[in-house]
C-alpha cells in the first residue's frame, strides 16, 4: 500500500521538494549575499551589473569595522551586555517558575496572569514609560540600565519555558531529596535545573539572541557612543543619503557570528526543549 501511495504521489513528492528547495534558496541567499558583499571592492560593489563573486576579495571592509571606526567599541558593549542579560534572565526565570510550579502561596495565579499579559504587551509602547523610569534613577545611557531592562523584558517568556518543563519533570524526586535533608535551593538547582537543561538552555540562547540583537530598547537608551551597542552603531556607516554597504555587510557578518555559534554548539538541547510538551504522557 505504501509503495502504491509513494508511485501514485511521485509529482506531489517531487512538488515538495522543488518547494523545499526554493525555500532553502530564499533563506540562504541573502546570507550568502552578506557574506559576498563584505569582500567585495568598491567597484563591484557598485557595478551596473550584479556580481555574484568577487573578482579579487577584498579584507578592506573588515578592517574598516574593527580598527578604523567605533564599532569594535559597540560589539563588545553587546557581548557585555548580553552575557550579563542571559545568565540573569535564566535565573530569576528559573526561581519563578520552580515558584509557580511547586509552590502553594497566595496570588500565585495573579501573578501568573500578570506574567503572561506582560509577555503579551508590545515592548515598544512601554519605551517612553521605561525611559521616564530609568532617567529619575540616573540609568540611561548606561549599560547597566540596559541589563535591567532586557533582563525585566525577557524573564516572563523564560518563565513560562521553564514552567511547561518543571511541570513534566516528576515531583517525587524532589520529595525523595527533601526527605534527605536538601532544601528547596538545593533541589532547584542540583535535581530540577539539571532534568531542565533543554528547557534552560533555550531560554539562555533565546536571551543572549534578543539582547545581542535588539535594537530599539538600546537606541532609546542610549545616545553616547562609548555606551553604544552594536545593533544602533549600524547606522555610523550611513552618512546623510550615502550608505556605506561594505562596511554594513562586514558588521552584520561579525554580529552574524556568536549568535550562530551559540546553535551549532546547543542545537539538539534546543530540539528537545522547543518540542517539549507536544506530546501529553
Amino acid at each position: 500500500m505504501i509503495a502504491w501511495i509513494n508511485r501514485k504521489n511521485r509529482g506531489w513528492y517531487l512538488l515538495a521538494y522543488l518547494l523545499l528547495a526554493l525555500l532553502v534558496f530564499w533563506s540562504v541567499f541573502p546570507i550568502y549575499w552578506m557574506l559576498v558583499t563584505s569582500v567585495k571592492t568598491q567597484a563591484e560593489m557598485y557595478s551596473k551589473t550584479a556580481v555574484l563573486w568577487p573578482t579579487v576579495a577584498t579584507l578592506r571592509n573588515y578592517d574598516e569595522v574593527l580598527f578604523r571606526s567605533a564599532f569594535a567599541r559597540a560589539l563588545g558593549n553587546s557581548l557585555t551586555v548580553a552575557l550579563v542579560v542571559t545568565p540573569c534572565a535564566v535565573v530569576i526565570s528559573a526561581l519563578c517558575a520552580y515558584a509557580l510550579t511547586r509552590l502553594r502561596f497566595k496570588g500565585r495565579r495573579l501573578i501568573a496572569r500578570v506574567l503572561v499579559g506582560s509577555y503579551l504587551v508590545p515592548g515598544a509602547i512601554t519605551f517612553i514609560a521605561t525611559y521616564v523610569l530609568f532617567a529619575r534613577f540616573g540609568l540611561v545611557n548606561s549599560l547597566i540600565g540596559l541589563m535591567v531592562a532586557q533582563t525585566a523584558g525577557f524573564i516572563p517568556f523564560g518563565t513560562w519555558m521553564l514552567v511547561g518543563y518543571f511541570r513534566s519533570l516528576p515531583v517525587e524526586l524532589e520529595e525523595a531529596a527533601m526527605v534527605d535533608g536538601a532544601n528547596r535551593w538545593i533541589v532547584l538547582w542540583r535535581i530540577v535545573v539539571p532534568l531542565a537543561l533543554p528547557a534552560v538552555v533555550v531560554v539562555a540562547i533565546y536571551s543572549f539572541t534578543s539582547s545581542w540583537n535588539d535594537f530599539l530598547l538600546p537606541l532609546v537608551l542610549l545616545q553616547r557612543r562609548e555606551v553604544i551597542t552594536a545593533p544602533p552603531a549600524l547606522t555610523y556607516f550611513t552618512v546623510l543619503d550615502v550608505t556605506y554597504w561594505g562596511p554594513i555587510m562586514a558588521s552584520s557578518v561579525l554580529m552574524a557570528v556568536p549568535p550562530l555559534l551559540l546553535y551549532l554548539f546547543a542545537q539538539r538541547w534546543v530540539i528537545s526543549g522547543w518540542t517539549v510538551g507536544a506530546v501529553k504522557s
